[in-house]
């Protein structure tokens, strides 16, 4: 099951990547079009909010691909005791993989909440075990399983 559900998130950040990519090339596309068809002050400013966009689109390019990166690091087959980066964990809350913040993944019809070391039920969770419990929201919540 971890080896699948990491190969969804895996291939969620490669789209984001993608998806990055494509608009940082539109952006610089947009503003290489607006050089050519503007004069004066509007070429000025076409241009400069292209850059910005193209800027932006690269620094969510350069997110996606340290988090895949980060991805590659996780062994699938190691089956912890505590949670950890790279664990799969089953509570009271919900189903968890430790790995980065990509939101809900449904893998066979199973919600599991990606997140990272760094989010707050992350920090919560981090180094306990099976048994343990954790309060979040006002309600305690219990580790029914780790892997």
């Amino acid at each position: 099951m971890k080896q699948q559900l990491l190969e969804k998130v895996k291939e969620l950040i490669e789209s984001r990547m993608q998806t990055s990519f494509e608009a940082m090339e539109a952006a610089k596309n947009s503003a290489n079009e607006e050089g050519k068809s503007s004069v004066g002050d509007k070429y000025e400013t076409a241009r400069a909010m292209g850059q910005l966009d193209r800027e932006m689109n690269g620094r969510m390019y350069e997110q996606a691909r340290q988090e895949r990166l980060s991805l590659d690091k996780i062994d699938p087959e190691i089956n912890f005791k505590k949670i950890a980066f790279g664990a799969l964990t089953e509570t009271t809350m919900g189903h968890f993989f430790v790995s980065i913040g990509a939101g809900i993944v449904d893998l066979n019809g199973t919600k599991f909440m990606v997140i990272s070391q760094e989010a707050p039920v992350g920090q919560l969770i981090l180094g306990k075990t099976v048994g343990e419990t954790f309060d979040f929201r006002g309600k305690t919540h219990k580790i029914l399983s780790v892997c």
